[in-house]
């Protein structure tokens, strides 16, 4: 199953991502923001990518990967995690590679999945907690109607000391 946004689509993972995901996953620059502190090896990721063929409901997560519509290229990847049924949420996060951001992609990529997580899986909201010195994420989340709900200080540890985390959530 494709979810389809007005310029993307976003598609479950497949094999042949296994070198795209290696460069997200081990990219530096991203690292604070998905709070990897090490390496993934290509078998570790493998395995990922075999997981994802289980519900959502039994794995508690998803990554979908985002493609642009014209150009069919894969430009990133959106994962719901901490899925908690029950109360009906998820957290959120996106990742468009450099030569692809700036264009609308990620925008459209969340209200794709903001679609899906309401009329697939029901929920009620998402939420996202973004570094303070994150200017572009938290742009991003404020455009597509994420409101900031708090402000976990001093919660990152950087080389320059520690900095604030933005928590921002969208009710659905």
């Amino acid at each position: 199953m494709n979810i389809e946004g007005a310029i993307c689509r976003l598609r479950a993972l497949e094999p042949e991502d296994l070198d795209a995901m290696y460069g997200w996953e081990n990219d530096t620059d991203v690292w604070r923001a998905s709070g990897t502190v090490a390496p993934f090896s290509r078998h570790v990721l493998s395995r990922l990518i075999d997981e994802q063929q289980f519900d959502i409901y039994a794995t508690r997560q998803m990554r979908l990967v985002v493609e642009c519509k014209t150009s069919g290229k894969v430009v990133g990847a959106v994962d719901l995690f901490e899925f908690d049924p029950q109360n009906r949420r998820a957290g959120v996060g996106i990742i468009i590679t450099p030569p692809h951001r700036q264009q609308g992609l990620a925008l459209d990529a969340l209200a794709a999945v903001e679609d899906y997580a309401r009329k697939v899986l029901h929920l009620h909201q998402l939420w996202c907690s973004v570094a303070a010195d994150n200017v572009a994420s938290l742009r991003l989340f404020g455009k597509a109607g994420y409101e900031e709900c708090g402000c976990r200080r001093e919660w990152l540890l950087t080389a320059d000391g520690a900095m604030d985390e933005v928590l921002m959530q969208k009710i659905l």
